[in-house]
């Protein structure tokens, strides 16, 4: 009989971006692509550095989608850790794309805003009548092939989107395959662990939605969904 031997698999650390403020004082809507953390986010951020550095934890790759949030965040966590890394931008992991909602009828504003991350979500599904789910899909799955094929790391940071973590979570938690569970919490600042194998099946997932500030989530009952359509109703123009 061969003696057994351990398999040997690579970590991806995978955030969320910290908390950003869509909607100004004025109600005005910021464009998604350039809005800042705010003081929330900045301060997850810090708190999740923070919990790397408590863990000794060391990135070989930091990769982040490209928009401002993850820039800013994955800054946070490298100063926190005091790791001096250059910062890698993959556009196919930046967050589904919404349409505009001016164009999407009353009537079905709120299954537009609610329903794109309910429970399992059919690749048909557009998110806020823009991007679908399978088109997401058909962006984030290759990256993450091409990030497994490469050997040259051992410990990767990705730093993404609530939509893009779940289409990665929900490829793992299948071991390999194509779904996509809206149902996943996503903090903002929030962490998870993966473990990922040579063969495309050989995910182990470690931890889901660790958010260091507040790691019980104590005070949230609510989707980010929820909370954004709550903004929407406040902020909308009357038609």
């Amino acid at each position: 009989m061969s003696e057994f031997q351990l398999p040997q698999r690579r970590r991806i650390y995978l955030m969320r971006h910290g908390d950003v403020t869509y909607f100004d004082d004025s109600g005005r809507a910021i464009d998604p692509d350039t809005v800042p953390l705010n003081d929330n986010g900045r301060a997850q951020a810090s708190a999740a550095g923070a919990a790397f550095a408590q863990q000794g934890v060391r990135f070989d790759r930091v990769i982040v989608s490209g928009l401002r949030r993850t820039i800013e965040t994955a800054q946070h966590v490298l100063d926190a850790t005091g790791q001096q890394i250059a910062l890698e931008e993959q556009p196919a992991w930046q967050e589904i794309r919404g349409g505009r909602l001016a164009d999407i009828a009353p009537a079905d504003i709120e299954n537009a805003f609610l329903r794109a991350f309910d429970g399992v979500v059919s690749e048909e599904t557009r998110f806020l009548g823009g991007e679908s789910i399978g088109e997401l899909l058909d962006r984030v799955l290759p990256a993450i092939a091409e990030l497994r094929a490469d050997p040259a790391w051992d410990t990767a940071l990705l730093v993404l989107h609530g939509g893009v973590n779940r289409a990665i979570l929900s490829h793992a938690i299948t071991a390999g395959g194509r779904m996509f569970f809206g149902h996943l919490a996503q903090t903002t600042g929030c962490i998870n662990v993966l473990d990922a194998g040579a063969a495309p099946h050989d995910w182990v997932v470690r931890a889901l939605n660790h958010a260091p500030p507040s790691p019980l989530h104590r005070d949230t009952r609510n989707t980010t969904m929820e909370m954004l359509y709550a903004q929407y109703l406040r902020y909308r123009p009357q038609r």
